[in-house]
């Protein structure tokens, strides 16, 4: 059992007979005689679906084991992907719902962690940079180096993009905020003296 202010993202835990995994929570100690609360956001384990909620900072919780497993993803099959543990070459599906905003990211042979809780796959846990290849954008503007311009990445996400980045180029992306970082440096070829 843990009290409410200790939650943290990715715990899980039981709350009224319901399993959760907590995307978020943050901690608003109370003044004077009143108490502090947690205000959490919660994807219910069996449904799949978002509750945000306030608890006392006192509550006692339960909180569930979450064991991580590395895995590789496999292929996706509709809402479906599949992924293999590396060493019991065991396969398991995983729904995009659990995956989240990121499946568009999952390459064939990607090696990831995946969240279980009670052997259910929870969750995805990605990289937060990512190399990724630009599909598409338009020519440099000579006008000025200030602005960014729209790019789309192999998968279809949009991103803005500075200018000097052209289509074909790798660069590295904050999953999380889905911002460009930097391009990615191509070694050239060693020259033979």
């Amino acid at each position: 059992m843990i009290n409410a202010s200790q939650l943290r993202a990715g715990m899980a835990i039981t709350y009224e007979g319901q399993d959760y995994k907590v995307v978020a929570a943050e901690y608003h100690p109370g003044q004077g005689k009143m108490g502090g609360a947690t205000h959490a956001r919660l994807r219910n384990l069996a449904t799949g679906t978002f509750w945000e909620h306030s608890f006392r900072s006192d509550l006692k919780l339960e909180e569930l084991p979450v064991e991580r497993r590395t895995m590789e993803f496999l292929y996706r099959d509709g809402e479906q992907y599949w992924f293999m543990n590396p060493e019991s070459y065991e396969q398991i599906e995983i729904s995009s719902a659990v995956i989240g905003p990121h499946a568009g990211f999952l390459e064939p042979d990607m090696k990831l962690n995946i969240e279980f809780v009670e052997k259910q796959p929870v969750g995805v846990l990605f990289p937060e940079m990512l190399e990724v290849r630009i599909a598409d954008t338009a020519s440099p503007m000579h006008s000025s180096d200030n602005t960014l311009k729209p790019a789309t990445l192999e998968n279809g996400s949009e991103i803005m993009v500075p200018q000097f980045v052209k289509t074909g180029d790798v660069i590295r992306l904050d999953l999380h905020s889905m911002k460009y970082m930097d391009r990615v440096k191509t070694n050239p070829k060693a020259k033979h003296a």
